[in-house]
């Protein structure tokens, strides 16, 4: 069995499929009515992302009239199996093939309800009224929820997992039956719920699924402190909207250079980002590289070692330009300059700067970033735009319209390729809960279930994700993370066009380094994109200004 399967092979899925925000509609096709109102209203057509944007804080006041019918037993199983089974076949696919070329529509269609629980919940969800809000101020566009105890209709009693029903499965279920509540603002239950996962397997030394599912919990947790800080009027108190990490940014660096060291995710990005700028590069003497949202140093070792080696010579200069933000600079600047010392010794003089501001259409001109003439200008961002992708209309826009403005040789950009900005909290839940199941399986068969370093990873890295995605909302929630085919119609809608990444067979070799079958690799559209047993996890793509957009 080889390491890697060329290809995207999708999860084992028992019923129709449906998209993600198609089955949150069929949940509450009331919902859908006050939608085409509102994109009527708004002019908006298709989509509900960057441009289109109707919400700021996208709290759902659902108003439940009806019990949950229990679905069948063998229906549970079939439904919480696509996130316990997440095999695929070993099946290897070129780029040419049918599955490729499907790739990603497949995906869209894996980590979607299905067809028989959605119909269940339209008996629950039968005409729910929802709640929009426009900045700090909801309009109620709903009578008050009423109060419906649920608990036995839509879990499973504690003595009926004893008599056979899977523990993973009962713990999914929970899981389901608590964001369903906090969807609809039921904090009775929804607590309720919570305490019935903090004394189910839900543990942060569990197997993969209870650990995610600690996760999970804690977010659905600090999502219900954010709603009971609602005011009656719809506007927030303070005391909901601001829960502070007590994560520090050492033990966030420190998580991320863990997942560098023992996973192909973070490497994945920087090889095909740097393989891209190397092509890019060919017969340039200076090269200008702003890195947006610069965290590390992690990157350009490699990309020094590469450049130094071309056929054509090195180029005589290189500067790289760090957009950090409000961030502590020591630490960057000492790690940098290691990189230039090593830069040195290869030939390759290395300037470095730091900027201490946020990236802003007013900070991205020529004098703020001191490019020169005759440099080529590359942008390279590394998991950061999507914290563009804000509530307010054309945030992201406005950020690539102004890199557009500068004429640069090649923007990179690696991201996470999944849908965790869908307007609505249930769908943004089931999504998420797919994506990191995925994440954690495969940390579960790249490190022993007692490994520290796992720990760490899920503790400092990902779990600060999912309480993100999970609890926050407005301009506090930042992991906004877009599929690839969003990110190809906002740079498209932009002025740019993709440049097709030709490194599948280098991404091949570096994810077989790290010993662990289960890690999956296509080509989709000009992107690469890495997974696990088939479910996308990142995506690598590289950009030029479109030629008709030229000035």
């Amino acid at each position: 069995m080889e390491a890697t399967n060329v290809g995207w092979l999708s999860f084992p899925m028992h019923y129709e499929s449906l998209n993600q925000d198609l089955a949150i509609r069929r949940f509450c096709p009331a919902r859908r009515l006050h939608e085409i109102e509102q994109e009527q209203l708004a002019g908006v057509g298709e989509y509900w992302g960057e441009d289109e944007a109707l919400t700021l804080h996208e709290i759902e006041l659902w108003s439940p009239t009806h019990t949950t019918p229990r679905l069948a037993a063998s229906e549970e199983v079939k439904f919480v199996d696509s996130f316990l089974n997440t095999d695929c076949h070993d099946v290897e696919h070129n780029d040419s093939s049918p599955e490729m070329h499907q790739a990603s529509s497949s995906f869209d269609d894996d980590l979607n309800l299905m067809g028989n629980f959605s119909m269940a919940i339209d008996d629950l969800y039968g005409d729910i009224p929802m709640m929009i809000g426009d900045g700090d101020e909801l309009d109620q566009l709903s009578s008050s929820c009423e109060d419906v105890v649920l608990e036995e209709m839509l879990v499973p009693a504690v003595e009926e997992v004893s008599h056979g029903v899977d523990q993973g499965l009962h713990l999914v279920h929970l899981l389901l039956a608590c964001a369903e509540a906090v969807g609809c603002r039921d904090t009775q239950l929804a607590n309720s719920m919570l305490a019935q996962i903090w004394s189910s397997s839900a543990s942060p030394w569990g197997d993969s699924l209870q650990r995610v599912s600690y996760c999970f919990a804690l977010g659905l947790q600090s999502r219900l402190s954010l709603l009971q800080s609602v005011n009656a009027n719809g506007t927030f108190t303070n005391t909901g909207a601001t829960d502070v990490s007590l994560v520090t940014r050492q033990e966030k660096t420190q998580a991320f250079h863990l997942l560098h060291q023992t996973t192909p995710y973070i490497s994945f990005g920087f090889m095909a980002a740097n393989d891209a700028i190397c092509q890019a590069a060919q017969g340039k003497d200076s090269l200008h590289i702003i890195d947006v949202g610069m965290e590390h140093t992690l990157q350009w070792p490699s990309l020094i070692k590469t450049l130094a080696s071309r056929t054509e010579g090195p180029p005589k200069l290189v500067r790289i330009t760090g957009i950090i933000g409000n961030q502590e600079i020591s630490e960057l600047e000492s790690s940098m300059k290691g990189v230039i010392d090593e830069s040195s010794l290869l030939g390759i003089p290395l300037e470095f700067r730091v900027i201490t501001e946020p990236a802003t259409p007013f900070l991205l001109t020529r004098e703020n970033l001191n490019l020169r003439e005759g440099e080529a200008l590359f942008f390279n961002s590394i998991m950061h735009l999507h914290k563009y992708v804000k509530e307010s209309r054309g945030s992201l826009k406005a950020i690539l319209q102004a890199i557009k403005k500068l004429g640069p040789t090649l923007l990179t950009m690696v991201e996470q390729d999944a849908n965790h900005n869908g307007p609505f909290f249930l769908g943004r839940f089931l999504e998420s809960l797919h994506y990191y199941s995925a994440i954690f399986d495969s940390l579960e068969a790249s490190l022993p279930r007692n490994s520290t370093e796992r720990m760490k990873m899920e503790k400092l890295h990902y779990a600060e994700e999912i309480h993100n995605i999970m609890a926050y909302e407005g301009s506090n929630r930042i992991e906004r993370h877009e599929r690839a085919d969003q990110w190809r119609r906002q740079l498209g809608r932009a002025g740019f066009q993709v440049v097709g990444l030709k490194s599948t067979s280098q991404a091949r070799s570096m994810v077989s380094v790290y010993g662990c079958d289960g890690y999956t690799l296509a080509s989709e559209k000009g992107c690469l994109l890495l997974g696990w047993k088939g479910r996308p996890i990142m995506l690598a793509s590289a950009w030029q200004v479109h030629s008709t957009s030229s000035s």
